[in-house]
């Protein structure tokens, strides 16, 4: 089992950063695919970065250039960097773990946080 904790979330203007962070219980977490969520109100949840246990990264192209994901091992814990953030980056955050260790997909995620709101003002 995997215990997932998210931190660092609040309300930022339009262009401001925030970092938020993803604490995880667990021996097994430099195995599993990390993977950042969001979904704002009426819109399903959406895979916005993922991080493997070798580094590699995906993003959502929404965030591609603005955000990045990243993990540090010896913390189990991975954050998302959140930069130039806009009205639309509103929305519920989530972190969630997989197994598998490829994070495409939202049915691979087995274990998730419960959440942290962002809302971006314009």
């Amino acid at each position: 089992q995997v215990q997932l904790v998210e931190s660092g979330g609040g309300l930022v203007q339009a262009g401001g950063s925030l970092r938020l962070s993803c604490a995880a219980s667990g021996r097994s977490f430099s195995n599993y695919a990390m993977g950042w969520f969001r979904q704002a109100p009426g819109k399903q949840r959406e895979l916005v970065a993922v991080i493997q246990s070798g580094g590699t990264t995906n993003y959502a192209d929404s965030v591609k250039g603005r955000f990045t994901i990243s993990r540090n091992n010896a913390k189990t814990t991975v954050y998302l960097q959140m930069n130039s953030l806009k009205p639309e980056d509103t929305a519920v955050y989530y972190c969630a773990a997989d197994r598998s260790n490829i994070g495409s997909r939202y049915n691979m995620y087995e274990f998730w946080g419960q959440g942290t709101q962002v809302t971006v003002s314009s």
